[in-house]
């Protein structure tokens, strides 16, 4: 029962470990080495025996924009906006009446409110060590498809043919 997944799922029996194999061709992002496989499944070959596998680690920040309270009290109302808005229509599912849609105009703004309290509280007690907003990537610096030694030669005598 080792590849069993919660719920009754099965993972497969390679999702774990490094496949093993020989690298036929190595790309500088992943969008190509995407591109490989899918010229690749339109040849037939059998993709199975295909893994992409991204090297040299990396993470990237990109800063987005400085953080100010009327930032923070934006994204917090938006977020919480959500979150009013789904609890909303959850509890009218539950319970439908007539006055649904006031219903769901309340736990919105109400939402809303929690949500710009909530923010604007943690960008106050985290305002000096963090004064901008930012995404967080972990991105490889090359590509490398891994395929099976027994395919290994057709692998690559179509990724080197000509793209029809």
């Amino acid at each position: 029962m080792s590849n069993q997944m919660p719920f009754g799922g099965r993972t497969p029996s390679n999702s774990a470990t490094m496949p093993r194999g020989e690298i036929v061709a190595t790309y500088d992002s992943y969008v190509e080495a995407q591109t490989a496989v899918d010229r690749l499944a339109h040849a037939d070959f059998p993709v199975a025996e295909v893994s992409i596998v991204g090297s040299d680690l990396k993470t990237v920040e990109r800063v987005l924009a400085k953080q100010s309270y009327a930032r923070a009290a934006i994204s917090g109302a938006l977020s919480g906006l959500w979150l009013g808005l789904f609890f909303g229509f959850f509890l009218v599912i539950l319970q439908p009446t007539g006055t649904s849609l006031p219903f769901i105009a309340a736990a919105s703004l109400i939402g809303a409110g929690f949500g710009m309290l909530f923010r604007i509280v943690t960008y106050s007690i985290s305002r000096r060590r963090r004064d901008f907003t930012s995404t967080m990537q972990v991105i490889a610096t090359s590509y490398s498809l891994v395929v099976s030694p027994d395919v290994a030669n057709k692998a690559r005598n179509l990724l080197e043919a000509p793209a029809v």
